[in-house]
């Protein structure tokens, strides 16, 4: 399975790298959102896992690309930091999958990317 990662936080993003790939996974890095709409325009990803805050361009408006100009079902996990009903509620509304609130878990991850891949 070839997933891109979307995450400006170093750290996490290299953390959950390794460990996806670690299971399998061909994980694809990027820590700005413009970089990865152009990955994703120009390759085709299993699943789509980004964060809401990026320089380029927002997790959210990644999500709204995918659905509405690429018309792409691809399944998309958006992770935050940001607290909050509403941020949740506003990212199933342009068509996020799947919403985790920060600190991501690994495993957790995991668990709701294999669910969304056995849905397909």
């Amino acid at each position: 399975m070839k997933v891109i990662l979307c995450e400006d936080n170093d750290i996490l993003r290299k953390t959950l790298s390794f460990f996806l790939e670690s299971k399998g996974f061909r994980v694809s890095q990027f820590s700005n959102g413009r970089e990865a709409i152009n990955s994703i325009q120009e390759n085709n990803y299993d699943m789509i896992l980004t964060d809401i805050n990026m320089p380029g361009c927002s997790g959210m408006e990644i999500t709204e690309y995918v659905r509405n100009t690429l018309k792409k079902q691809t399944p998309i996990i958006i992770f935050t930091s940001l607290n909050g009903e509403q941020t949740e509620l506003e990212s199933f509304n342009i068509g996020a999958n799947e919403f985790i609130a920060k600190p991501v878990s690994p495993l957790v991850l995991l668990v709701r990317m294999n669910k969304l891949f056995n849905q397909q």
